[in-house]
């Protein structure tokens, strides 16, 4: 799948946060508030990152966060109209190689079971299933727990 809808990947900034909690609420049932992404983008431990179109639209925004060595994706939702063209790939991507520059081993989510173009997209580039939370979300759906393990053998010149 190439990525058709993102023209740069670059930090979130507090001018992204109308476009960015925009997206955040139509895309979960108990969304972050602008609060929260304020404590992301002020976190020494974040890495908050947006995708714009060509015309400079938010496409999509990831919030990856790094303890010592392990490497989470907090959060991250692509408008619905930017959805299936690779925006949300090309965030997942950029936060695993910024985790990677910082240190990561590994990288961790949690996503709704019944989320199967996610599952898919964390399975293609490489994350696999380590376990399950019961019940987690707000309606008792399962969390499926994954990891990604970062490659720094010789000759990677790129996390995935």
């Amino acid at each position: 799948m190439g990525v058709t809808d993102v023209h740069t990947i670059h930090q979130m900034t507090s001018g992204d946060l109308d476009e960015v909690t925009a997206i955040e609420s139509v895309s979960f049932p108990r969304p972050w508030t602008r609060e929260h992404f304020i404590d992301e983008l002020n976190s020494p431990h974040s890495y908050p990152l947006v995708a714009r179109t060509a015309d400079g639209i938010v496409a999509g925004y990831i919030c990856p966060l790094l303890v010592l060595d392990e490497g989470e994706i907090l959060d991250v939702a692509v408008r619905l109209d930017s959805r299936g063209k690779g925006v949300g790939g090309a965030l997942v991507r950029r936060a695993i190689t910024e985790l990677r520059a910082q240190g990561a081993r590994v990288v961790c989510l949690e996503v709704r079971v019944s989320n199967l173009p996610a599952l898919t997209l964390y399975r293609q580039l490489g994350f696999r299933e380590t376990g399950r939370r019961k019940g987690y979300y707000e309606n008792g759906e399962d969390a499926i727990l994954m990891e990604y393990t970062i490659d720094y053998s010789e000759g990677r010149a790129d996390a995935v």
